[in-house]
């Protein structure tokens, strides 16, 4: 069971080592003496339960809650007011502005605790609840709405960083041919066998294996470069082929193969734009980002299925561009035709 993250918040260093002595016990502690701070920790790494004093200077509670409820990545964690404006009012704007509870100064310490441990415990309840419904209910791995969130959150984010981003498109060769062999039975635990290859193969925890849509599936890879991504999809196609799953009907290997395709947009590629071409533009998104992939993945698909094919989110139009890597991890140029 993952180990709560409470961030403790307060310009008061004092009161900061009162609710730490209290809440030792629930969970990792982390610490800010200011708004600002406060949210570039959470920007780092996302609590679980903010508790958070009203009035600091510069930025103050309010501010710092309504900012996180602005923040999709925040917005589900819990605040719990402590502070020393405990009129009604002030409760009241507290808890409009998204606060989840309001404990006023001097604190009680069992009372402070009693309330951290139901913010925590609602949470949990929540987390479970969010996860089974971003799962895929027969691979186990993220579903294509997950994915989809997770793409232009991961897209946004890139946009501000200049870290780089890459994509894989992975589809299960000749996947009707199999069912028709194995039955839906033999198949489904085939997608349960790729689905689990995928998410060995990831690298980060940040990285998000889903299920595209049939016998198709993504690997969300943030802050990952060409290399990094091309070393993915040798690590799955080496995966693959270790899980040697038999498939009769394959014209392509007596085991079941899979084809992928990448895509990737990072600081050096985007730097090679036209002088005067402005910043990427609204075409350049990541529907740009899955269309490079898809087109990677068909010239995968063309050039013999059982590889993966890169394609540069800004060559889309270019697909001469395009590079096999090959089966067993070996990685050679090619020149492949556009997809006809």
């Amino acid at each position: 069971m993952k180990t709560p993250d409470l961030l403790l918040v307060d310009d008061d260093p004092g009161m900061i080592q009162v609710m730490a002595r209290a809440l030792s016990g629930l969970g990792r502690l982390r610490f800010a003496t200011g708004g600002e701070q406060a949210l570039r920790q959470m920007a780092d790494a996302t609590p679980d339960l903010v508790l958070l004093d009203g009035d600091m200077p510069g930025l103050n509670g309010l501010e710092v809650c309504r900012r996180m409820k602005g923040d999709p990545q925040l917005a589900g964690v819990p605040v719990i007011f402590v502070t020393g404006q405990n009129s009604a009012e002030d409760e009241l704007r507290g808890l409009e502005t998204g606060a989840s509870d309001f404990i006023a100064k001097p604190i009680s310490e069992p009372l402070l605790v009693a309330r951290a441990r139901t913010q925590l415990r609602v949470k949990a309840l929540t987390d479970e609840l969010r996860a089974m419904a971003s799962t895929d209910g027969l691979t186990g791995v993220a579903n294509r709405r997950s994915f989809d969130e997770a793409l232009a959150r991961e897209w946004r984010r890139q946009q501000r960083s200049g870290q780089p981003l890459s994509l894989l498109l992975v589809d299960v060769d000749h996947f009707k041919a199999y069912n028709d062999h194995y039955g839906h039975q033999g198949g489904d635990a085939c997608l349960r066998s790729v689905a689990q290859a995928l998410a060995e193969a990831r690298r980060r925890p940040a990285d998000l294996a889903a299920r595209y849509g049939g016998e198709e599936f993504a690997l969300l890879l943030p802050d990952t470069d060409r290399d990094g991504a091309d070393y993915v999809a040798r690590r799955i196609l080496e995966l693959i082929d270790a899980l040697a799953l038999p498939h009769a009907n394959s014209r392509t290997a007596p085991h079941v193969t899979v084809s992928i395709g990448i895509s990737y947009l990072d600081q050096i590629h985007a730097d090679r734009r036209p002088v005067g071409a402005g910043p990427i533009t609204p075409d350049e998104s990541p529907e740009a980002l899955l269309r490079a992939a898809d087109i990677a993945l068909y010239a995968a698909k063309q050039a013999g299925r059982a590889r993966a094919c890169c394609l540069d989110m800004l060559d889309v139009d270019s697909p001469q561009r395009v590079r096999a890597a090959r089966h067993h991890g070996r990685t050679r140029p090619a020149d492949l035709d556009e997809p006809a």
